[in-house]
């Protein structure tokens, strides 16, 4: 494969399934001492990837959840969060300044901190009282904040008795790494002809619903607008025809992302309507892809992280085709804002 190192990769996922244990005992004392909500926090691209966690907990799970942005809390703060709050905030680098200064606000009001983190002498693995370090890279850190968020959730919902199969859906998650990395080696020749179609486009519309929703808003802002410079408009399939619609026509670029979770017929809906008016449609179904080992049941919980990975291929690729790699930034961490 392109520029991939297979090692690496396992290594880093097998490394987020692997705080399946320190999570679940964090998640327990927590709601053992009478911890009564929690907070995912974040920034940028790493509080995206909390949603799928978010969702889960909101709509499967009568515990309070709260999806919020780091740095508009700390500014407007919020009525449900203090000393019987948990708060989930996620950085590769461990020092977003949001993302910190979020942690301060949340400890001040008594909230119980748990940070997800890639490096471990780090403001927020070190002030938070349940760090979890796992290194990852860009290329790397979407499965592995996906994988670790849903073992939060799904170590709450265990708890409360929310959740029948919690030790045998964490076993899946253990063959995960290499039922990936299958999938990515499978990819690998469509992820060059993708890449090849849409490496001149001047935009895209992206569009998901449920769990692939947040990938779609991820992929689009943090790898194509942040890291190519390209001009996308994420929209939310259910969302797609009360306005985005109207920018459609012949030659532009429509990206959809299917999931296996109940929200796929929003997706199909989107994906009925294109093809008599516009001639260019990338799908991506995450149903097309062998996970083995891996039960329906599961599969429902991960489509964000298979589209994580094949995306991840096409990014590889488009790098390489549009002479732009994706470490290159005009503003990101270079100048001050």
């Amino acid at each position: 494969m392109l520029n991939f190192d297979e090692k690496r990769f396992l290594r880093i996922q097998s490394g987020a399934v692997s705080h399946a244990g320190g999570i679940s005992r964090a998640v327990q004392e927590c709601l053992g001492k009478g911890a009564e909500n929690l907070f995912f926090l974040g920034t940028g691209g790493a509080a995206i990837l909390m949603t799928p966690a978010s969702q889960m907990l909101q709509r499967r799970s009568s515990f309070p959840t709260f999806l919020e942005v780091s740095a508009e809390l700390v500014l407007t703060g919020h009525q449900a969060l203090g000393p019987k709050s948990i708060a989930v905030i996620p950085s590769l680098s461990g020092t977003t300044k949001e993302s910190v200064e979020a942690m301060e606000y949340c400890k001040a009001k008594g909230a119980k901190v748990i940070s997800l983190t890639g490096h471990g002498e780090t403001p927020l693995a070190r002030g938070a009282d349940y760090a979890f370090v796992n290194f990852a890279e860009d290329d790397t850190s979407c499965e592995s904040f996906y994988i670790q968020s849903l073992l939060i959730a799904l170590a709450v919902m265990n708890r409360r008795g929310e959740f029948p199969g919690y030790e045998e859906t964490v076993q899946e998650l253990v063959r995960l790494p290499h039922a990936l990395l299958a999938v990515k080696r499978g990819y690998e020749e469509q992820a060059e002809r993708v890449a090849e179609e849409i490496k001149d486009e001047p935009y895209h519309i992206i569009t998901g619903a449920g769990s692939t929703w947040p990938e779609a808003f991820y992929y689009g802002m943090c790898i194509l607008e942040e890291m190519q410079w390209i001009r996308t408009r994420p929209v939310h399939a259910s969302d797609f025809f009360h306005g985005t619609l109207e920018l459609v026509e012949k030659g532009v670029s429509v990206m959809l992302l299917k999931g296996e979770d109940a929200s796929r017929p929003l997706v199909e809906r989107v994906e009925r309507f294109l093809p008599a008016y516009t001639d260019k449609v990338c799908v991506f179904d995450t149903a097309e892809f062998p996970l083995p080992g891996v039960s329906d049941k599961v599969r429902t919980l991960i489509s964000p992280v298979v589209l994580a990975t094949i995306f991840e291929r096409i990014s590889a690729h488009l790098e390489v085709k549009r002479n732009h790699p994706l470490t290159t930034r005009r503003y990101y961490k270079r100048v001050a804002y």
